[in-house]
C-alpha cells in the first residue's frame, strides 16, 4: 500500500465536502493531502496513524487534522486480520483552511479559527460536551443539503473554536513531514510493525526496510518523528494492551503476552509510564468511563 499526496478536488475553493462512510473495510492508504479533514467514527474500531502516534481508535472518536498531516485509519479486520466483517460508520468533512477565514475580518472570527487549525496541525480529538454537540449535528448533516450543510458546519466549527475539551495527538515535537520519500519510508516502517508487533522484533530487520544500517535509521527515525523507534514501537504495543484491557475476560498478564511483551515487570513499567496508570488502574478507570 503507496502512500500518496491525494488531491480532493476542493482545493483553492471556498466550499466544503461531506463524506459518509458505510463500510467493511477501510481501504484509504497512508497519505495526506491539502485540506482539513474532521473524522467522528460513529461506529467501528482499529488502530489509526496520526503525524507521530499510533492508537486505538473505537465508537464516537472525533478528530480534526490540518492539511498536510500524514494519516491513516485501519479498521479491526486490517489490523489483526481476521476474516470476521466489522463494519466501519463515519462521516468526514473536508473543508479548505482559508474557507472560515475568508467569512470575515474580524479578529473575533479570525484568531479562534487561527488557533483552532494551529493546534489541528497536530491532529486533536475532542471529547465531553464537545463531542456530544458536534457528533449531534453531524448525524443530521448530509452531502446533499446545500445551504444548510453550510449553516451547520459553521455551527460545528464555532463550537470547535471555543473548546477547551481536547487533547493533542502527535507529539509537541512533532515535525510536519509531507516529504514524499519520507512518508513512504515510513508507510513501509508502520506497516511491518503493525503486522509484527506481537513478536520479537530486531533494529536490524526494521533498518533493512530502509535499506540503512541500524545506527543510521535510528538517527533517521528521531529527525523525521521526534521519537526513539523503540519509544515508537513502545506506544503501539502498549495502545493494543490498552485494547485488550477494555475486555474483562483479558488479564493483565494476557495483555503483555499478546502485546509482544514477555517480561510482566517491564510491561507494568512501560505502560505506566506511557499512560501514567499501572494496567489495573487504566482498567479500573475505563470502567468508570463506562458507567
Amino acid at each position: 500500500m503507496k502512500p500518496q499526496l491525494i488531491d480532493i478536488p476542493l482545493e483553492n475553493k471556498t466550499t466544503i465536502r461531506i463524506k459518509k462512510v458505510d463500510q467493511f473495510h477501510l481501504n484509504s492508504p497512508f497519505h495526506f493531502h491539502q485540506l482539513c479533514e474532521l473524522v467522528w467514527i460513529e461506529k467501528g474500531s482499529g488502530k489509526r496513524l496520526i503525524g507521530d502516534r499510533v492508537e486505538s481508535f473505537s465508537d464516537g472518536d472525533l478528530v480534526l487534522m490540518s492539511p498536510n498531516v500524514p494519516h491513516i485509519w485501519q479498521n479491526e479486520v486490517a489490523v489483526s486480520g481476521r476474516k470476521e466483517k466489522c463494519k466501519t460508520k463515519a462521516t468526514v468533512v473536508y473543508f479548505p483552511q482559508d474557507f472560515l477565514l475568508k467569512l470575515s475580518d474580524e479578529p473575533a472570527v479570525t484568531q479562534p479559527v487561527e488557533h483552532l487549525i494551529h493546534k489541528a496541525s497536530r491532529g486533536i480529538r475532542f471529547f465531553g460536551d464537545t463531542h456530544e454537540s458536534v457528533t449531534r449535528i453531524l448525524s443530521q448533516i448530509s452531502p446533499e443539503d446545500g445551504l444548510k450543510k453550510i449553516l451547520s458546519f459553521l455551527t460545528v466549527a464555532d463550537i470547535l473554536s471555543g473548546s477547551k475539551e481536547y487533547e493533542y495527538i502527535a507529539s509537541v515535537a512533532y515535525r510536519n513531514c509531507n516529504d514524499e520519500k519520507d512518508i513512504t519510508r515510513f508507510n513501509d516502517v508502520y506497516q511491518f510493525l503493525m503486522q509484527n508487533f506481537r513478536r520479537q522484533i530486531t533494529l536490524e530487520e526494521v533498518a533493512a526496510i530502509c535499506h540503512m544500517a541500524p545506527t543510521a535509521f535510528c538517527r533517521y527515525f528521531k529527525s523525521r518523528t521526534g521519537k526513539t523507534f523503540t519509544g515508537f514501537l513502545n506506544e503501539i504495543r502498549i495502545g493494543h494492551a490498552c485494547k485488550l484491557l477494555q475486555n474483562k475476560n483479558n488479564s493483565v498478564a494476557d495483555s503483555c503476552y499478546n502485546s509482544g511483551y514477555n517480561n510482566l515487570t517491564s510491561f507494568n513499567k512501560l505502560f505506566k509510564l506511557i499512560n501514567k496508570k499501572t494496567p489495573s488502574n487504566y482498567r479500573k478507570y475505563y470502567k468508570e468511563l463506562e458507567v
